[in-house]
């Protein structure tokens, strides 16, 4: 008598497009559910930054360089806007998924694992970023900045971008215990990097030390990829931008895989 067993078969590839899809699918229909109060934040937001700022300090500031304040405001809301459309949404997003909903637990009982549901919860939110983050810029071309074909860039730019603040938001949202921690996060780091990213005003106002930190800061890497976008590509400079936030989104994206892996696995 023979007895025969039944064995599960094994994961064809580490990032199947059948699991990604399938979270992918599932986000969009649930996003579909409230995707007017997620845009409204999403967009006018730092539209309302780039009037008060660009008409307000507009007044008082004529030139930045080269550019208008109109349209260095303009160019720098953007960046801002790519930071606001995915670092929040995933900080307190993916912590409600897993901390009160369970929704993370649901998905990991079918043939998907920690690094499939982090990946395609960060190509959701950069691919809304994506749109997201042209908003400033079209609001901008209505009160005179001019358009040009390095514009149609944008929606990549912005998707780089969301996607390495996106896996930010996932991996501190594993690790830190309670959304009241989130406070440190926003006030201790989103906010200086907000401040010296180039967005209401030129780093080479700042310090020595803080032109310095500049550099390590993706937010203004992401901000001088916008501008040569929208005025004119910069060369060799311009692939050091985007180098840096193709790295940046890397190694966060592992750090996130692997606290994301010790909240539902470990």
């Amino acid at each position: 008598m023979t007895t025969e067993t039944t064995e599960t078969p094994a994961r064809i590839g580490r990032l199947e497009g059948s699991a990604l899809n399938g979270v992918l699918v599932r986000e969009f229909i649930n996003y579909s559910s409230f995707w007017r109060s997620s845009a409204f934040s999403s967009i006018v937001e730092p539209v309302i930054y780039l009037l008060a700022f660009g008409f307000g300090l507009g007044a008082l500031v004529q030139d930045v360089g080269s550019f208008s304040y109109l349209e260095f405001v303009a160019t720098g809301t953007v960046g801002m806007a790519v930071l606001y459309s995915s670092a929040f949404p995933a900080m307190f997003g993916t912590f409600v998924k897993y901390k009160f909903q369970r929704t993370y637990d649901a998905i990991l009982a079918a043939p998907v694992d920690s690094e499939e549901v982090v990946t395609a919860e960060a190509l959701w939110l950069g691919a809304r970023t994506g749109i997201y983050g042209c908003a400033p810029v079209i609001v901008a071309m209505f009160f005179g900045l001019d358009p040009s074909w390095g514009m149609f860039a944008l929606p990549v730019i912005c998707f780089i971008g969301g996607l390495g603040w996106a896996l930010f938001g996932i991996m501190v949202s594993a690790t830190l215990d309670s959304i009241d921690n989130f406070s440190y996060v926003m006030s201790g780091i989103l906010t200086p990097l907000m401040l010296t990213g180039g967005t209401f005003f030129p780093i080479e106002q700042l310090p020595e030390w803080a032109r310095a930190a500049a550099q390590l800061n993706p937010l203004y890497h992401c901000v001088e990829l916008i501008r040569s976008a929208v005025f004119g590509w910069e060369g060799m400079s311009d692939l050091g931008h985007a180098g840096f936030l193709l790295v940046w989104a890397f190694v966060l994206w592992r750090i996130a895989i692997r606290q994301m892996t010790k909240r539902l696995v470990d």
